[in-house]
């Protein structure tokens, strides 16, 4: 007889992350020489435009975080930030005119001119 209730429950969240974006977070981890990060994504009251996006590696996983696994590279969105979060896409851009990381979230009706905050 299997007891299902003693394995923890993984939610979902509703972020997407690109093939570009989670090529270079494993480059990123391997340069670091790290693999017990993820890439944490959040909102936060501030900014320009009321909230502003906070993308970074955490080793934490905290009482009701949402994860989804790309391909080897664990996205972890806390709960409070999910419903702002859902159906965004995290990305890598690597041109001339710009390189890093960017968020295209469908949530957002208004964001200031350096694109890290948004309403």
């Amino acid at each position: 007889m299997t007891d299902t209730a003693l394995a923890p429950e993984t939610k979902a969240h509703g972020v997407q992350l690109t093939d570009a974006a989670a090529a270079k977070v494993k480059s990123l981890l391997e340069q670091e020489g790290r693999d017990d990060l993820r890439l944490r994504l959040a909102v936060q009251p501030g900014g320009c435009s009321g909230l502003i996006y906070q993308l970074y590696f955490d080793e934490r996983l905290l009482d009701g975080d949402l994860t989804v696994d790309f391909d080897g590279v664990e996205v972890v969105v806390d709960k409070m930030s999910e419903p702002y979060l859902d159906g965004a896409t995290i990305d890598f851009e690597d041109s001339i005119q710009k390189q890093g990381f960017t968020i295209d979230n469908p949530n957002a009706t208004g964001s200031c001119a350096c694109g890290d905050s948004f309403h």
